[in-house]
């Protein structure tokens, strides 16, 4: 009677104290963010996330179970197969690259999070089991929240759509939990990105220049503009030379002054307007998570 006790109460007080904490961040003019959540396939080599789903029944129980558990605990959730449908009617697809349809995916959904499912089937003499495995990643920079590994235990059954069931049920909740704590810690202190500013090889410049109106060198005004601009001035410089600096943790908030995703180009683009108010000319660059920035 204790162990049920305990097992009914723990996930109740979890959810209440994480209700608390945005009411805190509320009280403190930290704008409440309850993140949209998508659910996507894994992609093996040689299979195509347009048809995956279309011929193989488990992976579509093992998803839709994924997106219950979300919804049960009052997640707002977006769906990937309506998603894709959308794309596919709208002809959106500008490449075949697994990858970049996963990418642009994701972009249209407006989703914070996206979670990847895989799904394997294992049959034995002694009873057939199914593993799920579910990663969730931030949107805009790809940086991971929470993975865990679901197993069922081995059943007689040909039933693979409740094995999956089964697996997905044995992770869930602490999967949850870890996410939910890590996109806790994103709306209280911004979401990581990295920075490399570098120079052209003909560029007159380099990282101890005195640059105008401050007359200062570049690698010190780059500083200040980061303390203003990172978010709570949350920021690490891993090293600079006098031809680079390497940023590995920049803060930027989840969302802008309006309630709308921020992302890192939004990040790069005022990284472009304070070089351009230097009169150094810059070309940016963004791959995942990281901005490149190279000085001409």
């Amino acid at each position: 009677m204790k162990k049920f006790l305990l097992k009914t109460i723990l996930p109740v007080a979890l959810v209440l104290v994480i209700t608390k904490g945005f009411a805190q961040m509320s009280a403190s003019n930290v704008q409440t963010v309850q993140p949209k959540i998508m659910v996507i396939p894994y992609v093996k080599e040689g299979e195509d996330l347009r048809t995956i789903l279309e011929n193989d029944v488990n992976k579509r129980i093992a998803l839709t179970k994924i997106k219950e558990v979300f919804d049960s605990r009052g997640f707002t959730t977006v769906d990937f197969v309506a998603k894709l449908k959308s794309a596919k009617d709208n002809n959106i697809f500008t490449s075949d690259n697994q990858t970049d349809l996963k990418d642009q995916i994701v972009q249209m959904s407006g989703a914070d999070i996206y979670v990847q499912a895989e799904v394997t089937e294992n049959r034995t003499p002694s009873g057939n089991s199914v593993s799920v495995v579910m990663s969730g990643y931030e949107a805009s920079t790809g940086n991971s929240l929470s993975n865990k590994v679901g197993e069922s235990g081995k059943f007689y059954t040909d039933d693979f759509g409740k094995l999956a069931s089964k697996a997905v049920e044995s992770v869930s909740e602490e999967f949850l939990n870890v996410m939910q704590a890590k996109f806790t810690d994103i709306v209280l202190n911004g979401k990581s990105i990295n920075i490399d500013i570098s120079f052209a090889q003909d560029s007159k410049y380099k990282m101890s220049s005195e640059i105008a109106p401050e007359n200062l060198p570049l690698s010190d005004q780059i500083e200040m503009w980061m303390e203003n601009n990172s978010y709570k001035n949350n920021y690490h410089i891993q090293g600079t030379t006098d031809f680079r600096m390497i940023l590995d943790d920049v803060r930027i908030p989840l969302k802008d002054s309006t309630g709308k995703n921020y992302n890192a180009n939004k990040f790069a683009l005022e990284m472009f307007k304070f070089f351009r108010n230097l009169n150094l000319q810059t070309e940016k660059d963004i791959k995942g998570n990281t901005i490149y920035i190279t000085i001409k």
